[in-house]
């Protein structure tokens, strides 16, 4: 008698929980679960981008002797690729095969066939067992830069018509783009931002989109949802008058397929695939970017891939509550500002939030909100936006602090911009 399992309690997301965590950390499996793995493989219920994602975690983190015996069960040959490869991805079209099995070796891609990966994760062609593979791999290697330049060009591809044009000269556009999986015990701060900007003459475009997690209680899309946000659907919505609260692009109006993919990341659990990627996507043609990283190792990363996407400056927030764009108001937070230099170099600078002239703003410890509501994010900025305060405390001085740091950043920014 099988066992009922459902798409988030089944043996394999418990597998792909130890070992999809990254290059360091992954743990082996243990051989109890070893054979409740091999036993569900062989029921016709599996998910397969679940499959999937957890061979390409398996071969990405190195099979164990354990590991590998279950890979001889599965294949014949635990080191044969190939073999591995015609067993997982026996509906994937042909012309993917190399690449495939170059991924279960662990070897990184030029950027031309990293479009052409890209262009087939974004497709509707069969293989959910091989997406599911070849992102697990990407997540827990790393993304080169190579893939990354092959994977955007494969997703500017995917823009719906009215995104595809080129856009006209937009001054100097600020796009602000927070985690698209928003947070779970702390307020939203954009639209307060986009309105602070734009009174200091920047028109300001927001991005959005659904959560894929693992975070789902409240994001940037809600909020602009809840607020009545200016969506545009075509780029010549941006030559109108710039709204309060800036205009917002909602990814799945951006592109259909890159929104497909936030229900497949939902499955595979370790869902970091796209979240970099998604956040500096510049359909509107933005001469700045503000945005922000979870992890600090991650913050030249983001710089690379601004340059990469067009923008011609970018401010990185570290440290903010939940890696978003909203500052500790006690922790060590800051900015790094960049401008692409005409030889594709940078030109940085570093602002710190625990200088003297922020004093003001600081606090001994950062709220934690238990029971979030967008109904009360909302209520907040527009507290803060009439009066310029709303009473609560930890609030105005995150406000207050964000917006005199990132006013501090774009103030070098415009100095220094070719």
């Amino acid at each position: 008698m099988h066992t009922l399992h459902s798409s988030s309690e089944n043996p394999l997301v418990q597998g792909i929980k130890i070992i999809g965590i990254g290059k360091h950390g992954s743990k082996p499996l243990s051989p109890p679960l070893l054979e409740e793995i091999l036993a569900y493989l062989s029921e016709k219920n599996t998910i397969s981008i679940q499959k999937g994602a957890f061979f390409g975690a398996l071969m990405a983190k190195g099979p164990t002797e354990d590991e590998k015996r279950l890979l001889q069960q599965i294949c014949g040959e635990s080191g044969n690729l190939n073999a591995l490869y015609d067993h997982l991805c026996v509906d994937s079209p042909g012309y993917m095969k190399p690449i495939g099995v170059k991924l279960l070796g662990r070897e990184t891609l030029p950027v031309e066939e990293a479009e052409t990966l890209g262009r087939y994760l974004f497709s509707d062609e069969p293989g959910e067992t091989f997406r599911g593979m070849a992102v697990s791999m990407l997540r827990i290697r790393y993304e080169t830069d190579e893939e990354y330049a092959g994977f955007y060009k494969a997703v500017l591809s995917t823009f719906s018509r009215d995104f595809q044009k080129t856009p006209s000269n937009l001054g100097a556009t600020i796009q602000l783009a927070e985690p698209f999986d928003g947070v779970e015990h702390s307020y939203l701060l954009t639209p307060l931002l986009a309105h602070a900007f734009g009174q200091k003459g920047y028109p300001v475009v927001v991005t959005a989109g659904r959560s894929s997690g693992p975070k789902l209680t409240l994001n940037a899309l809600d909020i602009y949802q809840a607020l009545g946000g200016t969506f545009i659907d075509t780029i010549q919505s941006l030559t109108q008058r710039p709204p309060a609260f800036g205009w917002v692009i909602d990814q799945g109006t951006l592109s259909p397929a890159l929104d497909l993919w936030v229900d497949r990341r939902k499955l595979i659990f370790k869902r970091p695939f796209l979240a970099t990627l998604e956040k500096v996507l510049n359909p509107c043609g933005a001469k700045i970017l503000i945005t922000s990283v979870f992890h600090i190792t991650y913050m030249e990363k983001m710089i690379s891939l601004a340059a990469m996407a067009g923008f011609s400056a970018v401010i990185v927030l570290k440290r903010g509550l939940e890696g978003t764009l909203a500052p500790s108001i006690a922790k060590a937070s800051g900015i790094l500002c960049a401008v692409i230099q005409p030889d594709g170099s940078f030109l940085t600078q570093t602002f710190d939030a625990t200088d003297e002239a922020y004093a003001a703003y600081r606090a001994e410890s950062d709220e934690v909100v238990e029971d979030i509501s967008v109904a009360e994010n909302i209520r907040l900025i527009h507290g803060f936006t009439e009066k310029g305060f709303t009473g609560n405390i930890d609030f105005d001085k995150r406000v207050n602090l964000a917006i005199a740091l990132y006013t501090k950043g774009i103030e070098w920014l415009e100095q220094h911009i070719a």
